[in-house]
């Protein structure tokens, strides 16, 4: 496998065949060597230390999962960025993506720029934006209010139950959590969730 070694190389883990068939043609055409394999332990098993590149692997997958290699990936020397994609996120998960370090937590059926963008900042090993979340200053963008609510909506709470511990109605939680995400760029709760871990790190 000539190409896992490439410092551009994106290694695909997926158990659907047709993802990784999918994935490794979109990113063939961009110029971008790939490796493929059908689920993490055939992957932890053929990781070299030198490979470089970037991880995209599926949440769930038969035996390991992808949070499960993701943490296997950070103790081993390797260090390779990990994107996680599923049709199956959730806040915790999302969460715990994070926690190691994740580049980004992708929901599918997702959209092929904002993969390939996350590609390309774990290739560069460059921060989001220049307003990156690593340098957000969450804190202060935010009013007492909406920090309130960002931290009860990343514990995975809906706005109902946000409202009945903030006293305030579920629609103004809405609110609150529209003008959080415009505040610090947020697309999804996902990216809310690693903005918010960066700003308390």
């Amino acid at each position: 496998m000539n190409n896992a070694v490439h410092r551009k190389t994106v290694f695909i883990v997926d158990d659907d065949a047709s993802v990784r068939d999918a994935l490794a043609l979109l990113l063939s055409l961009r110029g971008y060597p790939t490796a493929i394999f059908a689920n993490a332990e055939d992957f932890l098993r053929a990781l070299e230390p030198h490979w470089r590149g970037v991880v995209v692997a599926d949440l769930r997958m038969p035996g390991m999962s992808g949070l499960e290699m993701q943490e296997a990936l950070a103790r081993h020397p390797a260090r390779l960025p990990v994107i996680i994609v599923t049709a199956h996120g959730d806040v915790t998960a999302a969460r715990q993506a994070f926690k190691f370090n994740a580049i980004d937590f992708i929901e599918k059926p997702f959209n092929h720029d904002q993969l390939l963008q996350s590609i390309d900042r774990a290739l560069q090993g460059l921060p989001e934006d220049p307003a990156s979340i690593g340098t957000r200053p969450v804190a202060t963008a935010l009013s007492a209010r909406e920090r309130e609510v960002m931290a009860l909506v990343v514990e995975g709470l809906d706005n109902r139950t946000v409202g009945e511990r903030l006293g305030i109605s579920p629609r103004t939680v809405e609110v609150h959590k529209s003008r959080v995400m415009s505040k610090l760029g947020a697309r999804n709760l996902a990216e809310l969730i690693r903005i918010a871990q960066a700003g308390s790190a």
